[in-house]
């Protein structure tokens, strides 16, 4: 029965863990972290991403053009960059470790100590993942927040909005985390039902000695 459930808790983990992982590197990849849709012309809506920035027209066209330069970003892009490759690395990292772990493969099966380690590692790889994906795409959604209720600049001034991958982003860490969550859950589990190695048994004569008996040889002389 606990063996069941592990395995049913292993695959459900790694299902959300994967699924996790593929939403964070397309939220990495498509130019969707902020949407403007300007009110003088409302058939250009332009949207932002870590590489790129696009504009799509009325007639379907979409234009893209990649960022000028590194350094040229706002600080939250840059860190944003290189956290959600990390993320994406780590992701890639944790399935591995993680299925190499799982009770349903075959490798190194005579050494359960092992899978279990590899198991906790992939899973930790899984929850850094995690807030690696959520730190950025708050960081992103804060900074629009702040500038979209900005009194400072006037209200003519058109100003970024939530874009679609944000949300994706979100989702992405919730599904790493939670994925992790239960291959760790699993992974102690089947520490808990391993059993205990056997006792080391001790020679008769030293377990004798070890409870305060004395062994008197059979035909010993009386000192008088």
């Amino acid at each position: 029965m606990a063996g069941s459930w592990r395995a049913k808790a292993q695959a459900g983990g790694m299902l959300l863990a994967l699924l996790g992982w593929v939403s964070s590197c397309v939220t990495t990849i498509v130019p969707l972290w902020k949407s403007l849709g300007l009110e003088l012309n409302e058939l250009e809506v332009w949207t932002l991403g870590l590489w790129q920035v696009c504009v799509a027209r009325e007639e379907g066209a979409v234009e893209c053009r990649a960022h000028g330069s590194f350094l040229a970003l706002p600080p939250d892009l840059r860190v944003s960059r290189l956290l959600m490759c990390l993320s994406n690395g780590l992701g890639l990292l944790g399935a591995l470790l993680a299925a190499v772990g799982l009770e349903g493969w075959r490798s190194c099966q005579d050494r359960p100590g092992l899978k279990r380690r590899l198991l906790l590692t992939g899973a930790a790889a899984f929850g850094t993942a995690a807030v690696a994906t959520l730190a950025p795409v708050s960081w992103v959604a804060y900074n629009t927040v702040l500038d979209f209720w900005d009194d400072t600049v006037p209200d003519i001034v058109p100003r970024w909005e939530f874009g679609e991958a944000t949300f994706l982003g979100w989702f992405a860490g919730a599904f790493l985390a939670a994925g992790g969550l239960l291959l760790a859950c699993s992974a102690r589990s089947a520490r808990a039902a391993m059993p205990p190695a056997p006792a080391r048994c001790q020679p008769p004569a030293l377990q004798g000695a070890a409870g305060g008996h004395h062994p008197h040889p059979k035909n010993a002389d009386l000192v008088i």
